[in-house]
C-alpha cells in the first residue's frame, strides 16, 4: 500500500467551520461511532487547516524512510490534539519528535520541493473521481471514496485486475 496526497478542500475551496453544524453532525453520526468500534481516540479538531504542506512534508519524510511514522504523527497531532497541521512550525516540531531535522523541513517546504508530486497525486485523484476520504485506488485505474468494507475493497482490486 502506498499513501498518496489528497487535499479534501484545496484553495480556493473554503474550509469548514469547526464549530459548524455539518462537522458536528457527521462526526456524531459516523466518525465517533467508527472510532469507538476501532478503539481509536479521535476528537473533532478545533481547526480546519489546509493540508497541502503536511502532504509535502510526507514526501520529505518518505525520502528519509519515515513516512509511516510521519503519517501516524500527523494524524495524532490533528485528530487527537487538534494541532494546525497547515503551519510549517507545527510540522517542523512533529519532524523533530521523529528525530528528523525540523529546520531542514521548513526549508524544503519554503522551496516547495515536493509540491509537484503532491499536485500529481491530486490530479490522479481527480481523474479517478475521488471525492472524499479515506479513498482507495487500485492499480492507478479505479477508486472508491469513503470507508469501505473488506468485500468492497476486494471488488475494487478485482475490477482493477480485470481491466485491459
Amino acid at each position: 500500500m502506498l499513501w498518496r496526497a489528497y487535499e479534501l478542500r484545496p484553495e480556493p475551496v473554503p474550509t469548514l467551520d469547526p464549530d459548524g453544524e455539518y462537522l458536528h453532525r457527521v462526526w456524531g453520526a459516523a466518525v465517533y461511532p467508527l472510532a469507538e468500534r476501532l478503539g481509536m481516540t479521535l476528537r473533532l479538531p478545533p481547526v480546519q487547516p489546509r493540508s497541502r504542506l503536511a502532504h509535502e512534508a510526507g514526501y520529505w519524510a518518505r525520502e528519509h524512510g519515515r513516512f509511516d511514522d510521519w503519517n501516524a504523527a500527523v494524524f495524532r497531532a490533528f485528530f487527537e490534539r487538534g494541532e494546525d497541521i497547515g503551519q510549517p512550525a507545527v510540522l517542523s516540531a512533529l519532524a523533530m519528535t521523529l528525530g528528523l531535522d525540523g529546520d531542514t523541513l521548513i526549508d524544503v517546504l519554503a522551496q516547495q520541493r515536493h509540491l509537484a508530486a503532491v499536485l500529481d497525486d491530486e490530479r490522479l485523484a481527480q481523474r479517478l473521481g475521488v471525492s472524499g476520504v479515506p479513498a482507495f485506488i487500485a492499480n492507478r485505474r479505479v477508486a472508491a471514496s469513503g470507508v469501505q468494507s473488506i468485500d468492497a475493497l476486494e471488488q475494487l482490486v478485482a475490477r482493477a485486475r480485470a481491466m485491459p
